[in-house]
Formats: structure tokens, C-alpha cells, sequence
């Protein structure tokens, strides 16, 4: 792919974003859904066909596959972690942790459950009717897994737009932060089960379900941790705020870097970028006393760099999901069985640990966008060997993208609802708009 059309597709992304804002304005949607739409629109099932003198204006799996782009992705990811680390500071979680850890484990395990029950009972009643396994049980309890997972990119951009403050939103960024962590170890552990059911007369690998996603989270952590003391250190070198700016940016780069890594010493060891850049903030902001003017700054810097990622985001999304009826359903099912189990288990635990009534009420409503760590299991299951080319890897592909698909447009909108109803977000004049508006 040329230069030119590396900046064509790049300038097209943050020109189309920020106009759908505009068109999108009257339905008062969140950015975050503007910016999907805005990435569908563009993307290698509407406008990457048109193609003027050999560019594509739009993704196009020839000239600008989606793929391409994946660094935007995951650098921005990593600011998103590296974000939610702030939510971690010693003297908030004094006031939310325990019933942040507690919420955060319990409903990530509920979820789990549900959908394994119901897609397992799906599956022996698909087969009972129509005498084809549509749902293999590996693809069942591999897609339970990946239920738990929640986006926290959609949930750190709808509490930045809105400038959400309150209970309910201090208590669901370190909810959002510690699902992946649980989400994790969940998918390592059902992935290892999946797998035995397939291989006939395989026994569970307790290496690679036990020991080696528990490697991966501790071993992210402490990377994660080391950098962000040698971060908190290095900064006392410098006093400009550019220069601690840069320093900042520097260090979430090299922390996604990092956690690129992989080495097979008889364990394969691997590194979670989200937990990583997580821990790295979490250390920065607690250790470093300047923090806090820091990462104010920091927003102001990655507010294109996310506005990329969705827009890509939703130029990824697989519309070909909408050709295989049975795989709709199938996935409607699945979201059903998702939002349930996310707003019980958010819910039955919030009530245990005495929580707000608002927190009670909305949190689970706040938990159900899905995407990017989500979509990072689905790629773990397509480059597995026993399952990346089977009917298996395909089913969990075709279910994850439509729940996907359809959680990241109207996600984003049911979280601002939530929000909005427990109070935390506030009604008011939107800045320049505002004070144009007072001018006349």
C-alpha cells in the first residue's frame, strides 16, 4: 500500500468521523456510535468499492485492507489502558475498590454461565430438531468465555464526552478495567476445556489452562509495574509540560511494544497489552505526583488517535455476518443471553456489597458494549491450530462479529442512558456551540 493511500485512507477516517457527528447530532448519539457508523460507511462493504485514479476512497481489501491498520488499533488500546489505570489511584479505591473487585469478578463469572447454559441448551436443541450441529459444545462454551468481556474504550469515550461524574461512574471504570483481567482467565480456561471436548480422547492440558493464562496476567502486571516506576522516575528529570507529554507517550508506546512479545521455554509465555498499559498507569498515577495535570493533558492529545480507532473499528466489522440466517439467530440468542447475565450478575452483586441504588439499577446496562478485547479472543481462536479452520472457529467468528457489530452501535448509547438516568452525566450547553449560541 502507497504513502498516498496510507494518508488518503487516514485523512478519510478523521474527515468522515467527525462529520458523522454532525449528521448524527439531532438523534443526540454518543461520538463513540458516530464514529462506527461513520467506519461502516466506509469501510469494504460500502464505499472501499469506489475506486478513482487507483485509490480507494474507503477501505478496500486490495488497495487499503482494513488490516493494515492494525497499529492504530493497538496503540490506542494501549491508551486506553493505560487511561483506565488512572481509575486505580490508592486514595479512590479506598472508597470503591472492594466492591469494585467483588462487582467486577461476579458478574464477568455470571455472564459466563448464563450464556454457556443457554447456547449448550441451544445446541442439544438444534440438533434434536434439525438433526445438524449448527453449535458445536466447544464453539458453546468457547463463546461463554468471550461473553464476559466488556469494551472499555466505548465506556472511557461516552464518560469523556459527557463528562460523566458520580458513583456510578467511579465505581465502573475500575469494573471495565478489572473485567479483562477476568475475562482473560476465563477464555484461557474454557479455550483448554474446549479443546479436550474436540480432540478425541484428549485430557486437559493443565499447563494451558491453568498455569499459563495465570503467567500471562501476572507477568503483564509486573512489566507493566516496572515500567511505570522507571516512567514515575525519568519523569523527575523533566519540568515542561511538552516534554513530560512526550515522555508520557513515549513510554505507552513502548509499553504496547513490549507486550508484543513472546517466548515458548516449554510454557508459552505471552503478554496482555491491556493489562500491561493498565499497570503502567495505575504505578504512574500513584507514584508520580504531577499525575493528575498529566493525564488531563494526555486527552487532549489522544482524542484523534481514538477517533481513528473507531472509525477503523467499524470498518472492520464483517457485514457478511447478515448472509448466514441461522448464525443471526444464533447471535441474537447470544446477545440476549450476554445482556442478561451482565445486568444480573452487575445487579445480585452490586446489592451484596451494599451499593448505591443507582449502581444497582444501571451498572449492568453500562457493561454491555463488546469490541476490542472481544475481538482479540476471536483471533486467538482463528490462529489456533485445532480450531482456526473448522466449523468450530468459524461459528464463534460469525457469532462474536454480529454481537459485536450490534453491541458497538447501540452500546455506547445505552451506557450514556444509564449514566445520564443514575445522574452522573449532566445537561448542558456543549462549549464553542454554547457560547455561539449566547452570542446571538
Amino acid at each position: 500500500m502507497s504513502t498516498i493511500q496510507i494518508l488518503l485512507s487516514l485523512a478519510l477516517c478523521l474527515f468522515v468521523g467527525l462529520m458523522m457527528t454532525r449528521v448524527l447530532k439531532p438523534l443526540h448519539l454518543p461520538d463513540v456510535t458516530a464514529y462506527l457508523i461513520g467506519g461502516v460507511l466506509i469501510g469494504t462493504y460500502c464505499l472501499g468499492h469506489v475506486v478513482l485514479g487507483g485509490f480507494a476512497f474507503g477501505f478496500n481489501s486490495e488497495l487499503a485492507p482494513v488490516e493494515a491498520f492494525t497499529i492504530i488499533s493497538d496503540v490506542a488500546l494501549g491508551f486506553i489502558a493505560f487511561d483506565i489505570g488512572n481509575e486505580f489511584r490508592t486514595k479512590d479505591l479506598k472508597k470503591t475498590g472492594k466492591q469494585a473487585g467483588v462487582i467486577g469478578v461476579l458478574q464477568a463469572v455470571v455472564t459466563t454461565i448464563l450464556v454457556d447454559a443457554v447456547l449448550i441448551g441451544v445446541h442439544f436443541l438444534l440438533i434434536a430438531t434439525t438433526g445438524t450441529d449448527y453449535l458445536p459444545l466447544p464453539a458453546c462454551i468457547i463463546l461463554g468465555a468471550i461473553a464476559s468481556a466488556t469494551a472499555p474504550a466505548a465506556t472511557l469515550m461516552v464518560v469523556r464526552q459527557y463528562k460523566a461524574k458520580g458513583p456510578l461512574t467511579d465505581i465502573l471504570l475500575p469494573i471495565v478495567a478489572l473485567d479483562d483481567a477476568v475475562g482473560l482467565i476465563l477464555f484461557a480456561i474454557s479455550f483448554g476445556v474446549a479443546k479436550a471436548l474436540h480432540v478425541s480422547g484428549g485430557g486437559l492440558d493443565l499447563i494451558a489452562v491453568v498455569v499459563e493464562p495465570l503467567l500471562e496476567i501476572v507477568l503483564s502486571l509486573v512489566l507493566g509495574a516496572i515500567l511505570g516506576f522507571i516512567l514515575s522516575f525519568v519523569e523527575t528529570f523533566f519540568h515542561s509540560r511538552s516534554n513530560r507529554l512526550t515522555l508520557m507517550i513515549t513510554f505507552v508506546f513502548l509499553t504496547v511494544a513490549l507486550a508484543k512479545l513472546h517466548f515458548d521455554v516449554g510454557v508459552k509465555i505471552h503478554f496482555s497489552s491491556l493489562l500491561t498499559c493498565m499497570m503502567l498507569g495505575t504505578v504512574f498515577c500513584n507514584v508520580c505526583k504531577t499525575s493528575e495535570e498529566m493525564m488531563e493533558r494526555t486527552e487532549r492529545w489522544t482524542k484523534p488517535l481514538f477517533l481513528l480507532f473507531f472509525v477503523i473499528s467499524g470498518a472492520s466489522l464483517d457485514l457478511s455476518v447478515f448472509s448466514k440466517p441461522i448464525f443471526i439467530l444464533i447471535g441474537v440468542l447470544y446477545i440476549l443471553a450476554r445482556s442478561a447475565g451482565k445486568c444480573l450478575g452487575a445487579t445480585s452483586s452490586a446489592k451484596m456489597m451494599k451499593c448505591d441504588r443507582n449502581i444497582v439499577k444501571y451498572l449492568g446496562i453500562t457493561l454491555l458494549p463488546q469490541a476490542g478485547v472481544a475481538l482479540g479472543m476471536v483471533s486467538t481462536v482463528a490462529a489456533d491450530e485445532v480450531f482456526g479452520h473448522t466449523e468450530i472457529g468459524n461459528t464463534v467468528r460469525f457469532v462474536i462479529l454480529f454481537g459485536v457489530l450490534i453491541y458497538e452501535i447501540f452500546g455506547p448509547m445505552m451506557t450514556r442512558w444509564a449514566l445520564t438516568r443514575a445522574g452522573d452525566i449532566q445537561s448542558k450547553p456543549e462549549g464553542l456551540t454554547a457560547r455561539r449560541e449566547n452570542a446571538n
